[in-house]
């Protein structure tokens, strides 16, 4: 009897063991992806790269003189970064009291996202603010500020293949989701200039909300939402006949800051929502994309936030605020101000990477 039951229990420390061994042998659960966010810093010269999730800002790459406008590219390799030898000018600045401009400090910056290093810099014309990629990721459309034009930038060969004029004071640089078309936001002018991909040829001229600053397509192409800073207005914009259908208001002011003045812009990835960076106003505006209606203000999330991006999942927006110098990590749903993470110097353009 005895030997019987020694003889069972046997079986079942065998079992429990291999039972175990089975659990240790299972493969583990895959980490999920790690969420970077890159920010520019147009007085320190350099390119943050922050986890947000966590608040430590991981480096910090020295790219060279104003570092604005940032874009991945297409395979998540490399970062573009906007770099100026033009000096800061704030409006109604007396320009002939700016020290002269440093022309061979303009270009574009490529950083290697694996070693984390400024690996090379291209032409890009005078003044660059704002760039955007080509469908096919070989060619770069800059807004050259200063010349009243855009550069286009050939990246294979490293040279730029032609400059078209568009207005002065060019800034936000958006290829329309089909890529025949790359539009350029012109401040002075009030306008955004369409340009054929094919011919470099000026398709369209838009008036705007006055002083636009950037552009967002909806994934359709069908419409085109366009931020203007002075005007305290975003421009909804019908792209078959390049014509403004209707104008969204943000609202008045809240608390003590001044009114809305929409600057950046950043849709959801479910297409829904459009985030709208405030500037002066201190908030971000949350507009439903089908209703063209301002659904929540996001109040206080920094001073003169600008670059704004959102998480892959849609699930965070960030916001690089110049003035307070930090980036703000901001819960999408609630508008909760999850924590700023303080940067120093002057944050201006912000990229969200999803890592490996």
């Amino acid at each position: 009897m005895r030997s019987a039951v020694r003889r069972q229990a046997a079986v079942a420390l065998l079992a429990l063991g291999a039972s175990a061994c089975g659990r240790a042998l299972a493969p583990p659960a895959a980490a999920p992806p790690a969420i970077r966010v890159f920010v520019s810093n147009e007085t320190a010269g350099t390119v943050a790269i922050v986890d947000p999730a966590t608040g430590v800002v991981e480096h910090s790459i020295v790219v060279g003189k104003r570092p604005r406008g940032l874009k991945l590219s297409r395979d998540g390799r490399r970062l573009f970064v906007a770099l100026s030898g033009s000096p800061i000018a704030p409006p109604g600045v007396d320009e002939s009291t700016l020290p002269p401009p440093d022309r061979a400090a303009d270009g574009i910056g490529v950083v290697d996202l694996a070693t984390r290093t400024l690996v090379r810099t291209y032409p890009s014309g005078q003044d660059p603010e704002s760039f955007d990629l080509s469908l096919d990721g070989r060619t770069l459309y800059v807004s050259n500020e200063e010349t009243a034009e855009m550069s286009v930038l050939d990246l294979e060969t490293g040279t730029i293949v032609a400059r078209v004029p568009v207005g002065e004071e060019p800034e936000g640089v958006t290829v329309r989701p089909d890529g025949r078309a790359v539009y350029v936001t012109s401040e002075a002018d009030g306008t955004v200039v369409a340009i054929d991909t094919s011919t470099r040829a000026v398709i369209a001229r838009v008036p705007t909300a006055k002083r636009p600053r950037s552009i967002v397509f909806t994934p359709d192409g069908a419409t085109m939402f366009v931020t203007g800073e002075t005007g305290n207005a975003v421009s909804v914009v019908d792209v078959a006949t390049h014509t403004v259908t209707s104008t969204i208001v943000p609202g008045g002011s809240v608390g003590d800051a001044g009114p809305p003045r929409p600057m950046g812009a950043v849709l959801s990835p479910d297409g829904r929502e459009l985030f709208v960076s405030n500037g002066r106003g201190r908030s971000v505006s949350v507009i439903d994309v089908a209703t063209r209606q301002v659904t929540r203000t996001i109040a206080e999330v920094g001073a003169r936030p600008w670059g704004i991006g959102i998480s892959p999942d849609g699930r965070t927006v960030y916001t690089a605020n110049g003035p307070s110098g930090d980036l703000s990590v901001i819960d999408a749903a609630s508008g909760r101000i999850l924590r700023r993470i303080a940067l120093g110097g002057s944050p201006w353009g912000v990229a969200v990477w999803l890592g490996t």
